[in-house]
């Protein structure tokens, strides 16, 4: 067997591969006594966009600074996408490795690459061992290809040199069964050494690896605390005492206990990898694990919102990674707006009190329930807000279709009819609230700003403020007064979003007088509701 270490790779899309020297030299230590035979210290990449640390690039200069143990093996990964690009290959791989292995501290070099990469970059297989390296090919995104194409992969490899063919489980979507018949499938034509690298979407990643030792794969990796891009990965800690196991050893975790204390507990609960149902679902359905990191990396996210991405990115597809389909993806509204209730009547000449749900509506209550018996605005709570009496509240309004589908027993349950983009929504959600009053005021998103018409409107966000606003101008109200949009902290990336929000709709076409009577961070007008 041979077990590869690649934490200072995977674990990098984290940090941007900027770990210190301390760490790697302790880890470095730690990896020996735990009877690790390679350590893929990161990737080698000739672009240079946006700072990145050394394990971006992991130099034979950057390499002989580290104190390296001398029976433990060195690694480096690069991307098949920068071998078959515009660029000349020879070229690539002589600015990419421009020392021979006798020359270098690097022994092993693997290339990561999809399907449609493969056979264009084979020939840096024979490139690569003419100049005395091992190596390594990991296809990935290979779960979900027919037996056919699997075989005709591995047929493909057998002209070539390398130390191992490898697949990697890249969605976190197999099982330890479909591993199996995959690493039949690749035996079927492929003799040379197998290996795997595994995902932990759905907590499957050891299962799958200890699954494919069984069937024969002798080149496994794993990262300390599973860190990698996602989920993770299979545990090294948890690894190394498998295989200590099937090597008849005993080995010794100490050091890597202690750097997992030290350095890597501490990074996980500030980056926070490792899987959760978010990653399980990705996983079930074949959805790149970044869409999920990202969100949980951006506050603007909900639960409502990543729910409703992965339903989306289920049904659209979502194996490769798009920062344009995630945003997308987050407005489910982007068809044509069709809706069949006017909010005039309800709303025309009249002052629309919006209920928020920050800390402001329970903190000034009283004072907002005498602002209410008062002034006898249309009081339109978002969602299900209920921080005055609930017989001030005249309706709600909701348009999210995970939000509205986790609200919807609470929704039954209240009184005020619900104004929602009633036949637009999902069936499920149609169907469940069933017997529910609902005024169906149809939404569309378009980023350029608002539109506010008889039936239906158009926003620039699929946020339940946006499409309030827009039912309230659309009813001809003569304006809005807002409580509980307390706002976030300066740095939350949801303080810039509402704020942007509140801009563009201030300055739209027949946009209504705005003020906040309880304290707000928004820069719309404020009045204390103790005065008025």
């Amino acid at each position: 067997m041979i077990f590869i270490d690649c934490t200072f790779r995977d674990g990098g899309y984290y940090n941007s591969w900027d770990f210190s020297t301390n760490l790697i030299n302790d880890y470095l230590e730690a990896m020996q006594a735990a009877d690790v035979d390679v350590v893929e210290l990161g990737f080698r990449t000739l672009k240079n966009q946006g700072f990145q640390g050394p394990c971006a690039f992991t130099t034979d200069d950057f390499i002989r600074s580290l104190t390296i143990p001398a029976d433990l093996l060195v690694g480096v990964m690069v991307n098949g996408s920068e071998l078959v690009s515009e660029l000349d290959q020879e070229k690539a791989l002589e600015k990419l490795f421009p020392n021979s292995s006798s020359n270098s501290p690097v022994d092993l070099v693997r290339i990561a690459c999809h399907v449609h990469e493969f056979e264009q970059a084979l020939p840096v297989v024979k490139w690569l061992k003419d100049r005395g390296y091992k190596v390594g090919f990991n296809l990935m995104q290979v779960a979900d290809r027919t037996e056919t194409e699997i075989k005709a992969l591995a047929c493909k490899a057998k002209s070539f040199p390398m130390n191992a063919l490898y697949f990697a489980d890249s969605m976190g979507s197999m099982e330890p069964n479909q591993a199996a018949q995959i690493i039949n499938w690749l035996r079927s034509e492929w003799k040379g050494e197998l290996g795997i690298h595994t995902h932990d979407n759905r907590g499957l990643a050891l299962s799958n690896t200890l699954r494919a030792l069984d069937e024969g794969v002798t080149w496994v990796d794993s990262t300390v605390t599973g860190m990698g891009r996602g989920p993770g990965n299979a545990r090294t800690e948890e690894l190394a005492i498998e295989i200590a196991e099937r090597r008849g050893k005993s080995v010794n975790l100490v050091p890597l206990m202690a750097i997992i204390r030290k350095y890597f507990k501490p990074m996980q609960a500030h980056y926070g990898w490792g899987t959760n149902s978010y990653y399980y679902l990705a996983g079930k359905y074949g959805i790149h694990p970044t869409y999920i990191q990202e969100m949980l990396g951006d506050s603007r996210y909900n639960e409502e919102d990543v729910l409703a991405v992965i339903e989306h990115l289920r049904i659209e597809g979502g194996k490769k990674f798009s920062s344009v389909t995630l945003s997308a993806a987050r407005n489910f509204y982007a068809t044509e707006a069709v809706g069949n209730w006017s909010p005039v009547p309800s709303f025309s000449g009249r002052s629309v009190l919006l209920l928020g749900s920050g800390p402001g509506v329970a903190r000034h209550k009283t004072a907002l329930e005498n602002y209410i018996l008062k002034h006898k605005p249309v009081v339109l709570a978002l969602n299900t807000q209920d921080g005055v009496a609930p017989k001030l509240i005249d309706l709600r309004v909701a348009c999210h279709p995970v939000r509205l589908l986790a609200d919807v027993d609470r929704h039954t349950e209240l009184p005020q009819p619900l104004i929602a983009p009633f036949s637009m929504l999902p069936e499920s959600v149609r169907v469940a609230l069933n017997g529910k009053e609902v005024l169906d005021f149809g939404l569309n998103i378009e980023p350029e700003g608002f539109y506010f018409g008889t039936v239906h409107c158009s926003v620039p966000t699929s946020l339940v403020v946006a499409y309030a606003l827009a039912v309230a101008t659309s009813g001809r109200a003569n304006r809005i007064i807002m409580a509980g949009f307390d706002g976030y902290g300066a740095d939350d990336p949801r303080s810039h979003e509402m704020q942007t929000l509140i801009e563009q709709y201030q300055k739209a076409e027949h946009a209504l007088p705005m003020t906040s009577i309880t304290p707000t961070r928004y820069g719309v007008h404020t009045e204390s509701v103790y005065a008025l």
